[in-house]
């Protein structure tokens, strides 16, 4: 009971992603690998720069993603760094959220490394609590054939808080419109 409770403590603990990843790079074997120079290459990128990656389209046509109703909330289908998640669609939501869950997942796939943490910031969640969180970058956020890079994201010290996509992406897109009755967003 004692160790349950030491660990109940330690997964609220502020800093505890911080912790977590940077105890695996640690531990991590990859000294240079061949993949150093593609997080580079993506680093050198413009940032928040919303490209086309089916290039039969022209800029000006619209991109349409199905949501799925899940629990009462929009749910939308979004590729962070080349993994497929489902994020809710969260226009009130001021970053992209994802839970320490998927930021260790990340981090054990070498898809985020030490480099693609900014720090820590305090955030406000819809009830009004705050609670720290660790502020990382997104090397590429992939909505339909619409691609983001190097977007700021914020890590909630949750293992299951649910991922939110917000304005820190949202943003980058324009217009957006919402058709309810067919349950889908159109990014213009």
């Amino acid at each position: 009971m004692n160790l349950k409770l030491k660990y109940k403590e330690l997964i609220n603990y502020p800093y505890f992603f911080l912790l977590i990843l940077i105890i695996y790079t640690c531990f991590e074997s990859c000294s240079g690998c061949s993949q150093s120079g593609i997080r580079e290459a993506s680093r050198n990128r413009n940032v928040n720069v919303v490209e086309r990656i089916n290039t039969r389209h022209s800029f000006q046509e619209k991109t349409t993603i199905k949501m799925e109703k899940v629990d009462g909330v929009y749910q939308i289908p979004v590729e962070v760094n080349g993994v497929k998640m489902s994020f809710i669609f969260d226009t009130g939501a001021s970053s992209i959220s994802i839970s320490n869950t998927e930021a260790i997942f990340l981090a054990k796939q070498g898809l985020l490394s030490k480099e693609d943490i900014k720090g820590t910031q305090s955030f406000t969640d819809a009830i009004g609590n705050i609670s720290q969180g660790t502020i990382i970058v997104l090397r590429t956020v992939k909505i339909g054939d619409r691609v983001l890079h190097d977007i700021d994201a914020s890590v909630v010290n949750n293992l299951t808080a649910p991922l939110l996509f917000g304005q820190t992406a949202l943003g980058k897109f324009g217009k957006i419109s919402i058709d309810n009755n067919r349950g889908e967003v159109t990014f213009e």
